[in-house]
């Protein structure tokens, strides 16, 4: 093994591999130029499972070869679940893990992208690694981030294989309309959000945006289930971003939004709850609109309260009544968490999130999200009777270029225990 495990020259060679490759093949060059040039053993990607609770392993294996993960033609996907060892937590400490396995010394390394948790890189090694090549192990595995996002657009081999369950056709329509990447880190703030579908979807949705100074948020809530709530909630979010992306201010995307589905819903009186959100980046002060919406939450200082909010109606309802905006000053230490009523009512009531949240604050938004989805599920499941959703935001201050990241997360954020 030599210090160059990762030179420029070499980055280089990653480029052309993955160029040259098929984007269903891109990973594999990758990892196979890598472990070439660390002298591996053996060189695996794992990518996200969609639940995050597991890893899977995608193998290309000939079709008369037996396997016991699912198949796609020649493609293979093997679930690794969850179970508290090194692959789980070098994603939720963001640390590359080395761990002597009989002879050979395995490494883990986390792929990751503005916080976003892609997968794991793993290599079995001949020798120790010292520091330095520790580092460009990590450093690749920030590559190969890059490399699974650009090529993840031309084709469905990622997201098959990170879907351990079948999706419904209202499933679908409600996965196109969640953001590509349900993690972000930036120097003020990290967010992170998760759903958790019913067995009929009830058409709950999430998104967000950053412009330069700004950070735009939502979470919306359809009302029935099934095709026509996906197709409600359609309506709601592409309202809501054909508004933003006009440059529409924060009242006028609440009411594009109520326009989009007075005009086009596809039955009855369809409707959607909504909290829309624009966060000054430069001085923490959130613009809000309640559209018939649960309150979110405040963790400030150990204590966790509901924001109080003036109640607007939803979208849907009554196309001239114009919509009203609140403002919440954030200081640095806040977390705010936005969540549908799937996370409140029915059986989901027993999970308690007012008491709960303050024992998470030692955990990154992406693992909050994961635990109370966890939490969810226990209570309620494990077949939810209404989707839940949460968008979780942690404001730091201090808008500009200071972000610390190594690798494509920062380790002071990372989650530290449970």
């Amino acid at each position: 093994m030599t210090d160059s495990a990762m030179s420029g020259s070499d980055l280089d060679g990653v480029l052309l591999a993955v160029e040259k490759a098929a984007p269903v093949d891109a990973v594999e060059a990758v990892t196979r130029t890598i472990g070439r040039h660390l002298d591996a053993k053996w060189v695996s990607f794992l990518v996200a499972d969609m639940s995050g609770r597991a890893l899977v392993r995608l193998v290309h294996l000939p079709t008369d070869e037996v396997t016991g993960g699912r198949r796609q033609g020649q493609d293979v996907a093997q679930v690794i679940p969850f179970d508290g060892g090194p692959q789980e937590q070098a994603l939720r400490t963001q640390q590359v893990l080395v761990e002597q396995v009989d002879d050979r010394f395995a490494v883990r390394a986390p792929v990751t992208q503005r916080g976003e948790a892609i997968g794991l890189l793993e290599l079995a090694l001949p020798a120790a690694p010292d520091e330095t090549v520790v580092q460009r192990i990590s450093h690749a595995a920030h590559t190969l981030a890059f490399v699974v996002i650009a090529n993840r657009r031309h084709t469905d081999l990622f997201e098959w294989g990170r879907r351990t369950t079948p999706f419904t056709l209202a499933a679908e329509i409600q996965r196109r309309l969640l953001p590509e990447a349900f993690t972000c880190e930036a120097d003020s703030f990290s967010l992170s959000a998760w759903l958790e579908p019913a067995a009929s979807i009830g058409g709950d949705t999430f998104d967000y945006s950053l412009a330069r100074d700004e950070l735009h948020l939502s979470i919306t809530d359809a009302v029935g289930h099934g095709v026509d709530s996906a197709l409600t909630a359609t309506l709601c979010v592409g309202g809501l971003r054909n508004a933003r992306r006009r440059g529409a201010t924060l009242l006028e995307q609440a009411q594009a939004a109520n326009q989009a589905v007075i005009a086009n819903r596809p039955a009855g009186s369809l409707f959607a709850t909504g909290l829309l959100g624009r966060l000054n980046l430069a001085t923490g002060m959130l613009n809000v609109v309640n559209a018939g919406h649960p309150a979110p939450f405040l963790a400030r200082g150990g204590a966790v309260r509901p924001v109080a909010l003036a109640v607007n109606r939803p979208f849907g309802v009554l196309a001239q009544k114009p919509y009203r905006a609140d403002q919440l000053q954030l200081v640095p230490g806040d977390r705010l968490v936005l969540l549908t009523d799937g996370m409140l009512e029915r059986g989901a009531a027993a999970l308690d999130l007012r008491s709960r949240l303050p024992d998470l604050t030692r955990l990154h938004p992406r693992e909050v999200v994961r635990v109370l989805g966890d939490g969810v599920l226990e209570v309620a499941g494990p077949t939810l009777p209404d989707d839940a959703c949460l968008l979780v935001l942690d404001w730091y201050g201090g808008h500009g270029d200071k972000r610390s990241a190594t690798a494509g997360a920062d380790s002071h954020r990372a989650s530290t225990d449970r």
